[in-house]
């Protein structure tokens, strides 16, 4: 297994319009749109993975409607189980290098939200 001495890092999700601080660690933007009226210097990011975001179908299906949650999250889990996505993953993880991982994304719901769900999957790979 090729990363199978690598740190585990600790996973967290923040909105993107919460200031970064240092113990966010590496900053990802998880989001396939870039969260309005923000500049890139104020997300302070390590870097964007607008392709691990839901696609956008599954972005404009779910509208952020909690009635639509759980069948969101087996729709986008569903995505992330491919093996593009799980390389992409698997790059972010090796990237980090052990470092904690703060997943940034706009949403204004800060329970249904994608970060969430690829907080749980990207816990899943690291056994955590």
């Amino acid at each position: 297994m090729p990363h199978a001495n690598r740190k585990k890092s600790k996973i967290f999700v923040k909105r993107a319009y919460e200031n970064a601080t240092p113990e966010d660690g590496y900053r990802v933007l998880v989001d396939r749109l870039w969260p309005r009226g923000l500049s890139k210097t104020t997300l302070e990011l390590d870097q964007w993975e607008r392709d691990l975001a839901p696609s956008t179908e599954l972005r404009t299906w779910f509208g952020h409607d909690p009635t639509r949650w759980d069948v969101f999250q087996q729709r986008y889990r569903s995505e992330l189980a491919s093996e593009e996505m799980q390389e992409r993953m698997r790059h972010l993880l090796a990237e980090a290098n052990g470092r904690t991982i703060t997943l940034v994304y706009g949403a204004k719901d800060e329970e249904h939200n994608q970060a969430i769900v690829l907080q749980g999957v990207l816990s899943g790979l690291i056994g955590g």
